[in-house]
């Protein structure tokens, strides 16, 4: 990646005595100027000619196309009943494990409570009938419930302290 380039400066100051300084030096300025880019010269061509693995410019190098993503292809993301209509699909062994099968211990985190009557997380549990609740409204509904609904929503929820 170190490309040679020569730098151009411009013409130094005549110092009295120095060697290339004068009338004679000063003709030869005059009648051929050093290339510059902005001329179109030389160095254009050197900055063109850079090898295939050098930066040539600015655009070749940051272009959108290629690169990593060049190569891939689409993927394509498979839900839970795809995932196990496939896996019925192969000859697997009955001790295999499969997402049918998986058993996991019990989870340290408490389990997340939600209300019995609008299905959004519950804070708050009415100790009369053992029912989820979230807001005021909610709890104002189950006050005036009767007694089989409240039943009712206790064994939707799977929990067997019905209180009479």
């Amino acid at each position: 990646m170190a490309a040679s380039t020569t730098a151009v400066f411009p013409p130094a100051l005549s110092l009295p005595g120095a060697p290339g300084t004068g009338a004679g030096a000063a003709s030869a300025r005059s009648k051929k100027r050093p290339s510059s880019p902005g001329n179109g010269s030389a160095a254009k061509k050197r900055r063109t000619a850079a090898p295939s693995g050098g930066v040539a410019g600015l655009g070749s190098q940051h272009s959108g196309i290629g690169g990593a993503a060049a190569g891939k292809k689409n993927r394509t993301w498979k839900n839970l009943k795809q995932i196990l209509a496939s896996e019925r699909a192969l000859p697997w062994q009955l001790n295999d494990p499969s997402y049918f099968s998986i058993d996991a211990p019990p989870s340290f985190k408490a389990a997340k409570k939600y209300s019995d009557i609008s299905g959004l997380p519950a804070n708050y549990t009415d100790p009369q009938s053992k029912l989820r609740y979230s807001t005021v409204e909610e709890f104002a509904y189950i006050r005036m419930l009767p007694s089989d609904v409240v039943a009712g929503y206790l064994t939707l929820r799977k929990a067997t302290a019905v209180v009479p």
